[in-house]
């Protein structure tokens, strides 16, 4: 099953909040990606302009989930830019886990691209990672 999310209307009023799932910590980590992507903007109508590389690395894959969605925002802010995808590789080492990622955009343009909300943060309100076979989730709530 490839990796998807959804968004979750009954958890958060004020926010917006998902959930996240993929067959793999990589695949998670791309469907919650994509969440707050399209939580900024439709990644249809941002170009493929602009490209960084983001490493990481922490014990806890749920924090390790938890910094890279917050340098998502962090990145937007920081650079004025929305995004058209994020390529996460996630793998575990010598008991760490580690990511190797590209996020791919372009510089705000409302002239051309759709904007939608603008996250301020990733929350640890509902803040959850879970592993069920081989099966990962996770539920986030972003503050808008």
């Amino acid at each position: 099953m490839p990796s998807v999310f959804r968004f979750l209307e009954d958890v958060a009023l004020a926010d917006a909040a998902f959930e996240a799932t993929g067959d793999s910590p990589s695949e998670l980590f791309r469907a919650a990606a994509q969440a707050v992507i399209e939580t900024l903007a439709d990644p249809k109508t941002v170009a493929a302009t602009w490209r960084r590389t983001i490493t990481r690395e922490d014990e806890d894959l749920a924090s390790l989930l938890f910094d890279w969605l917050s340098e998502i925002v962090y990145v937007k802010d920081a650079q004025g830019v929305v995004f058209r995808e994020a390529v996460p590789v996630v793998r575990q080492e010598r008991g760490r886990w580690r990511l190797d990622a590209t996020l791919v955009g372009a510089p705000v343009d409302p002239a051309t691209q759709e904007l939608r909300a603008d996250v301020k943060g990733v929350t640890k309100h509902l803040y959850e990672l879970k592993q069920d076979g081989t099966r990962w989730t996770a539920r986030v709530v972003l503050d808008i």
